[in-house]
């Protein structure tokens, strides 16, 4: 900011004499916020009850840059003369106006809380469109090398490759598609949303929450540019078998800042503002798909030591919102064939999720922005489609093509969204965090794709994990005490595997399964150690089924046997569980013997539509069965040892 500054005071004093003709939006710094009729310690004046909650949730406090501008400074300003305010900046302490009085302007300059009053941008009128924002020529889409799996939740159509790439469509399929969050999208209009049938399911749900054209200041976006449009289209669009999103179930906030006729600091103001909105009332997520290098007037261009993260208006605001608790996603920029080059701010800015682009198998743009910023950070932070992106056509909302990381940016906002719904518990950075560990570069980022294309599966793992915790060791009693806080739901399974020294692998000692919500669940066993050796060093792990998508292993614990038990126990048992089921059921057969077994299920009507025969149990095993694709209704598991029926339970499919 103070490069930007500096900037502004020497347009001021090389161009006086023209200075009021040539200008007629201003931004007024102020020197505090003495006099505000609000205080921190009753943040429900100035923000919703779904913002404090954030803050609360994620141990963030409120402070003075929440606070609104003092209102009496504003009003002295707006008296000064021919004044229009446009709006300000609580974050930043400033105030942006529109006027050609300047007589106002030095009577503005003469208050005693005015830091300093600062040309931002020219007259308004109709320009060529600025280099900056030419969109990138749209180049051919690739389709995914992987066919959809036809048991997904949604029926991606074309959109399967830029959902595929980062194994998205995981996500939805486990029920998490954005439904309780909140994302804004800052932009340069939202042509037609309200008639194009791509945003048929969000308009019928009432999944816009509120929109502002901090541009024209009015409330319609509508009827302004198209690139809004098909940035939102990414996320929410719901034509199945045509055009599915990324978070179609999320809610939304759609607020214009970009002017596309000119290219003025102004429109970084304008993105302040809008974050500060958001924030207010409650957004989780920002898609940002702007960026600034240069500008319409040379005297107000950034060079690439600006991009440090700490500079420029709409990177200082970028951060502030991250400070609150926000996931700020940004496009990298399309500079890459440029002689600019490098990525544009605010991708710069330290805390937000910067995202290149490339293409559905993976290889970069050539367009694509490249970091570092000029500080040093890994920029961008991941990488999504940005080549032959699906987006949906202005005319008739079907899906079309276009390219640049303006698409990149929200593709990746709509899979962030979803992942945080799975793990609220954990703060914006972490999210972040988990995005880059799971990039396919993370151990050797570039300045193209910076960690590289994340894969979500891998995030949530790396999730569940950061939330998980045990407690594991040898009681009085003669048993292993395993206690497991976990997060799980219906359709994933906890197994335990043992190991003891004479034994050449683990042994699965107990299955669990919670039939609930994603939710922290915990889970006690108790392992009998009778009749082992005085002195045996006995190996546990902690493994982790979902579904039939991916198993991993939590944890592992090595405990010291000291003790010396009698009374033998030998149990056997068979354990069917849970009941009712959604998606799998687990069949737990522990035996003293090997033995083969076999597991049927049967309809009511006696039809036999599941078996698996012949599976070898030496001490316990695990059997983990999909019935998601069977219809509602009662079926009976029968199990088998060496060919005789041992076991039948009745189960309810729901």
């Amino acid at each position: 900011m103070k490069q930007l500054q500096l900037i502004l005071s020497i347009i001021l004093i090389t161009d006086c004499t023209n200075s009021f003709a040539q200008f007629t939006r201003y931004i007024i710094q102020l020197k505090d916020k003495a006099g505000s009729p609000f205080v921190v310690t009753n943040p429900s004046q100035f923000l919703t009850q779904r913002s404090i909650d954030r803050r609360l949730r994620y141990n963030i406090a409120v402070d003075e840059t929440d606070l609104p501008v003092t209102s009496a400074y504003i009003d002295s300003i707006h008296l000064s003369g021919n004044i229009t305010i446009l709006n300000s900046s609580k974050w930043l302490n400033q105030v942006c106006i529109q006027t050609s009085d300047a007589a106002a302007l030095n009577k503005i300059n003469s208050f005693p809380f005015v830091k300093a009053a600062l040309p931002i941008a020219a007259k308004t009128g109709n320009f060529t469109l600025p280099v900056s924002k030419q969109l990138v020529t749209p180049e051919a889409p690739m389709t995914s090398a992987k066919p959809q799996n036809p048991a997904d939740y949604y029926n991606y159509g074309q959109s399967f490759a830029q959902v595929h790439l980062h194994n998205a469509e995981f996500l939805h399929n486990h029920g998490f598609r954005g439904e309780g969050m909140q994302l804004a999208i800052m932009d340069a209009g939202f042509y037609h949303y309200q008639s194009l049938p791509t945003f048929d399911s969000i308009r019928n749900n009432n999944q816009i929450l509120a929109t502002w054209d901090f541009v024209a200041n009015e409330a319609s976006v509508n009827e302004d540019a198209a690139h809004g449009m098909n940035c939102f289209s990414t996320i929410a669009a719901n034509l199945p078998g045509l055009f599915v999103g990324t978070a179609p179930k999320t809610s939304f906030y759609l607020f214009r800042t970009e002017d596309i006729n000119s290219e003025y600091p102004v429109e970084e103001q304008n993105f302040a503002a809008a974050a500060e909105r958001a924030d207010s009332l409650g957004a989780d997520v920002f898609s940002v798909s702007l960026g600034y290098t240069t500008f319409d007037n040379p005297l107000f261009n950034y060079t690439y030591a600006n991009m440090d993260g700490n500079t420029t208006l709409s990177a200082r605001a970028a951060d502030f919102a991250a400070s609150k608790g926000i996931i700020v996603t940004v496009a990298a920029g399309n500079e890459g064939n440029s002689s600019w080059h490098y990525i544009t701010t605010p991708a710069d800015a330290d805390s937000t999720l910067t995202v290149g682009a490339v293409n559905a198998n993976g290889q970069v743009a050539n367009f694509s922005s490249y970091g570092p910023s000029s500080d040093g950070q890994i920029k961008p932070d991941v990488a999504a489609v940005g080549v032959g992106a699906v987006v949906a056509n202005q005319n008739t909302g079907n899906p079309s093509f276009g390219s640049g990381t303006s698409y990149a940016c929200p593709i990746m906002a709509g899979i962030t969204t979803c992942l945080w719904q799975a793990f609220p518990e954990v703060n914006n950075m972490n999210i972040i965090d988990a995005l880059r560990k799971s990039g396919d570069r993370f151990t050797a980022p570039d300045n193209r794709t910076g960690y590289g294309i994340a894969d979500v599966k891998k995030a949530f793992v790396l999730l569940i994990k950061k939330l998980y915790s045990q407690q594991i060791s040898i009681s009085n009693s003669c048993k292993t005490d395993i206690k497991l806080v976990i997060k799980t739901a219906g359709d994933m399974f906890i197994i335990i595997e043992r190991k003891l020294p004479a034994e050449a692998d683990y042994k699965t000692i107990s299955a669990k399964n919670f039939n609930s919500s994603f939710a922290k669940n915990n889970f006690s066993y108790s392992d009998d150690l009778t009749g082992l050796t005085t002195g045996t060093e006995i190996k546990y792990r902690i493994k982790m089924t979902i579904a039939s998508d991916t198993s991993f292993y939590l944890d592992s614990a090595i405990v010291n046997y000291t003790q010396s038990c009698s009374n033998v126990i030998n149990e056997e048992k068979i354990i069917i569980s849970p009941n009712p089921v959604t998606d799998h059921i687990a069949i737990f057969i522990k035996r003293n013997n090997t033995v083969n077994a076999a597991i049927e299920i049967y309809a009511v009507s006696g039809q036999k539509i599941y078996s698996l025969h012949d599976q070898i149990v030496n001490g316990s095993r695990a059997f983990i069965v999909p019935v998601k694709k069977f219809s509602a209704g009662i079926y009976f598991v029968a199990v088998f040892i060496n060919e005789k029926k041992v076991l039948t339970k009745k189960i309810i499919l729901n």
